[in-house]
């Protein structure tokens, strides 16, 4: 038998002449396994070699998929020893997680896309927001991981992109008189610097800890955004609204009725790459409006006072 050489490994061995599979599209298969029942709870899963072998990629792409299932509490006992267990309480309403997820509050749905986009090699996260609170408390559960030793990307880079300090905010505001300098817009401003604060010192600190190239960077908005959005590793935008209430607050020791959203209760809407076309469209151009925000209207943002 003739083999083509450009099937042949430098090791003399035939080459799976399958397309190749990213760790997401493993880790996609797999979560399908899980919740058709193929793979049941408390169920072992294959070794990491068997898993390898049978969609032709390296062992550390298993890895990261499985860690990205880890992160959607589908697995534990993720390690490079033993196989992976099948989470034993699937059947007591896990929810569903990933791009095919149904809207949730971003307080559910932030924190287990974030921790999957931590399975990469290389980490790329950029944010639209009005203070950053939602992606501060997501960063926490891959930040565990790392502590503990299931995750260790070799680079980071987040772009966090923010209302400007110089702008009238259009929300959160107070129901009369509001304007530039009102107690609202001080402590709104306030608190988007110490969560930005917050946000880049824990992933900073992943430099001396563990060596981990880290960057975090911050720009301003000369507009408040209605929306807010978090792009992962260029495959995944999640996408939520704004959703204006009037409320009261006691804020500088007096009362006030204000304007304002609950980012941390906005529904979360998850498209991802895939061949899905409406879905890899809206990444993608999501990713363009970003961009270009980015690199047009936006300014330097310095998380002081």
């Amino acid at each position: 038998m003739v083999v083509d050489p450009k099937h042949v490994a430098v090791n003399g061995r035939k080459r799976s002449q399958r397309p190749h599979r990213t760790h997401r599209e493993v880790a996609d298969e797999l979560r399908a396994r899980i919740r058709s029942g193929t793979l049941r709870p408390g169920q072992r899963m294959p070794t990491q070699a068997r898993l390898a072998d049978e969609f032709g990629v390296e062992r550390g792409v298993v890895r990261q998929a499985l860690y990205i299932l880890q992160s959607e509490h589908l697995l534990t006992n993720v390690s490079k020893g033993s196989p992976a267990t099948v989470a034993p309480d699937l059947g007591l309403g896990g929810t569903p997680a990933g791009p095919g997820a149904p809207p949730l509050p971003t307080t559910v749905a932030l924190a287990p896309r974030i921790a999957a986009a931590f399975a990469a090699p290389h980490v790329e996260i950029d944010a639209l927001c009005l203070t950053s609170v939602s992606l501060t408390l997501a960063i926490g559960e891959p930040l565990r991981q790392i502590h503990a030793g299931q995750l260790k990307p070799a680079k980071i880079d987040v772009r966090v992109l923010l209302p400007s300090r110089d702008i009238d905010l259009a929300f959160p505001v107070p129901v009369e008189g509001h304007g530039h300098g009102a107690p609202v817009h001080r402590q709104w401003l306030a608190h988007r610097n110490a969560q930005g604060q917050v946000l880049k010192h824990n992933l900073l600190a992943l430099r001396a800890t563990h060596g981990i190239d880290v960057h975090v960077t911050f720009r301003a908005l000369p507009f408040t955004p209605p929306v807010k959005l978090y792009l992962l590793n260029g495959t995944e935008a999640l996408f939520a609204y704004y959703t204006l209430t009037r409320r009261a607050e006691e804020v500088d020791h007096e009362r006030l009725e204000m304007y304002d959203a609950e980012g941390t209760q906005s529904m979360l809407f998850a498209f991802g790459q895939g061949p899905d076309l409406r879905d890899t469209t809206f990444v993608e151009q999501s990713h363009l409006w970003f961009n270009a925000l980015w690199e047009t209207i936006s300014s330097e943002l310095l998380l002081t006072s």
